[in-house]
């Protein structure tokens, strides 16, 4: 058995899949780029399975592989294996749902952080020489009282430039009420916060319980929340769904998250909001282009904004969690026992 094997992995949990095959490992699986479709067919053209994250398998790919029996991509959503010619042969694909919905929950909880407390805004500041003494500086205490630890006061004091929102209290808007929503949810309870709910898939009696409650409809969310965050998939149904008329709806002390997709959002449309100081802010893990451009507003213009580069799923134990997955069913596909993470 050939396995060739292109994805993130955790060593420890990939040994047991060394018992069953032969396996080559290659492009991102050596912390390397991604392979181009001509490398893929010329290292595919006898593996009896193909495991990835990033690369492209193509129908060329594909129908290359004389001996293919089985695609898994590491990803929530293989968006880049060619679906359509993989049934044409009856190749099972895999796929690993919820690898990192602990990951990016607890990213959206810090971006969530981050926004209202200004944690960034403030480091930043800090680490530019802002709000510091000289390294011979003393503070005298006067005869009486006892040692006294701030940094002064006044407008221009880092107390009132990055006095934030406490999140305790707040009302958390949740649209997408999956499993990652889930998790934030519970988090931000945890906290302190109520929480509304959108997700026309989920019904009340899924939902409501003491600090939980489904909102009639996405603008009553928008409308009602101080944090907005969202977490749902790509589909027809939510592409651009927070459009320029949901943002407006939003309260002008309210924040917006969105670590999940950026084709749900109208990104011009919140970048005028922030602009115009509409909203209070936004922290934001996912752009409309990737990499985000250089002269993109958020960076060179907007002081209302955190982001980061895509990375809510970047964390040790996601790599453990896909591996395990992807071995376990690579084990059942060989047994001939039901797959659990069979996407098509």
């Amino acid at each position: 058995m050939k396995i060739f094997y292109s994805a993130e992995f955790e060593a420890k949990a990939l040994e047991p899949l060394y018992e069953v095959g032969e396996i080559e490992l290659a492009g991102w699986a050596l912390g390397l780029p991604n392979l181009s479709e001509e490398e893929l067919i010329a290292r595919t053209k006898d593996a009896d399975m193909i495991v990835t994250t990033f690369d492209d398998i193509t129908r060329a790919v594909i129908e290359n592989a004389k001996n293919l029996k089985l695609i898994a991509c590491t990803r929530a959503t293989p968006v880049n294996i060619d679906i359509a010619a993989a049934k044409e042969r009856n190749i099972p694909v895999l796929f690993t749902p919820g690898r990192n919905s602990d990951a990016t929950a607890e990213l959206t909880i810090g971006l969530m952080l981050s926004i209202a407390r200004k944690i960034p805004m403030a480091h930043a500041a800090l680490k530019a020489g802002e709000y510091t003494a000289p390294p011979e500086s003393e503070r005298v205490t006067k005869d009486g009282l006892r040692p006294d630890v701030f940094w002064g006061v006044g407008e221009n004091a880092p107390y009132s430039v990055f006095q934030g929102t406490q999140l305790h209290g707040k009302t958390l808007g949740i649209v997408g009420y999956g499993s990652i929503g889930r998790r934030v949810g519970r988090i931000a309870r945890a906290i302190g916060m109520a929480l509304l709910i959108y997700d026309p898939y989920v019904g009340e009696i899924d939902v409501e319980e003491f600090g939980v409650r489904k909102a009639a409809s996405l603008k009553e969310l928008m409308s009602e929340s101080d944090f907005v965050s969202c977490h749902l998939k790509v589909a027809p149904d939510t592409v651009g769904c927070i459009s320029k008329e949901m943002i407006a709806c939003m309260k002008p002390t309210a924040y917006f998250i969105n670590a999940s997709r950026s084709a749900i959002l109208d990104e011009q449309a919140l970048v005028e909001a922030l602009r115009e100081r509409r909203i209070a802010g936004a922290a934001l893990d996912v752009y409309e282009k990737e990499p985000i451009v250089s002269n993109h507003p958020f960076i060179t213009e907007l002081d209302n904004v955190v982001i980061t580069p895509h990375i809510a799923g970047a964390a040790e134990a996601v790599m453990s969690n896909h591996t395990k997955m992807i071995v376990g069913e690579i084990k059942r596909f060989l047994n001939g026992e039901k797959l659990l993470y069979r996407y098509a």
